[in-house]
């Protein structure tokens, strides 16, 4: 953890609202003062949110998240603004400014748009503005779909040769059994061969989360496969940030293989 520069953080819709789709104020607060302190100790930081169906869906009247495609479209479209003004607030009361970036298949895949994306993040880090980056959900079908933000997130530091990604989720890390259903379950606090865990990947459990295990270990593994140092840690209390970039045992780390 030592001469980090830059990071990547991810956090989920479980993190960002509240069970009836509402924002979560208190955690996004909590969550854009803590990151507006990392870039005052110096670290450039993206963050790649989730949140926005969650956050649209309850402004449509809606009493859980969508399954139709052209109702998950439109509630993007409300969530996403809504999602946006609030770290817009937030991190402006604590001195820094945000930018919108949305983006999707086509857009990471394509060389000359995926060089233009790499160099509008490194423009905005050089001025010290947090890129704010979820898929384009609004306009996303199956055929330019990534699917997820632990995938995005993994792309994202990719591109943007982060030190570090930070995939926060609702427990505190990688277990070797299903906490949910044993109570005996230990936390795994390092791995360094991802082809070892992947059995231990099970399915989303949140109602207006996408992503479970599954797709945090295929992130840790394009992480690792790139030469980036990822964890996973429990993104109810972004202090732990702090404790992560001071070395300590946070989580589950993957150590990549940067020889």
């Amino acid at each position: 953890m030592k001469n980090i520069k830059r990071i990547a953080v991810k956090v989920g819709s479980s993190t960002l609202t509240h069970e009836n789709g509402k924002i979560n104020i208190k955690n996004v607060d909590h969550l854009s003062k803590v990151l507006s302190d990392v870039l005052n100790m110096g670290i450039e930081v993206v963050l790649v949110s989730s949140g926005a169906i969650a956050a649209g869906f309850s402004r449509l009247g809606l009493s859980e998240k969508p399954k139709e495609l052209r109702i998950k479209q439109a509630s993007a479209a409300v969530g996403q603004g809504a999602l946006l003004y609030m770290y817009e607030k937030f991190f402006s009361e604590y001195g820094h400014s945000v930018a919108q970036i949305l983006l999707n298949k086509k857009d990471v895949e394509n060389e000359h748009r995926s060089e233009n994306l790499t160099n509008t993040f490194n423009t905005l880090l050089e001025y010290g503005i947090v890129p704010i980056v979820n898929e384009n959900d609004s306009v996303a079908v199956d055929e330019i779909l990534i699917g997820d933000n632990d995938n995005l997130s993994a792309t994202v530091a990719t591109l943007i040769k982060a030190d570090l990604l930070i995939l926060f989720t609702d427990i505190d890390g990688l277990y070797d059994s299903d906490p949910h259903k044993n109570a005996n379950a230990k936390l795994i606090s390092e791995v360094r061969d991802i082809d070892s865990v992947m059995h231990l990947a099970g399915d989303a459990t949140s109602n207006r989360g996408t992503g479970g295990m599954v797709t945090k270990l295929e992130a840790a593994k394009h992480c690792m496969d790139n030469g980036i140092n990822m964890v996973i840690a429990n993104g109810s209390d972004p202090d732990v940030i702090y404790s992560i970039l001071k070395g300590e045992r946070i989580g589950t780390l993957f150590i990549a293989d940067r020889e």
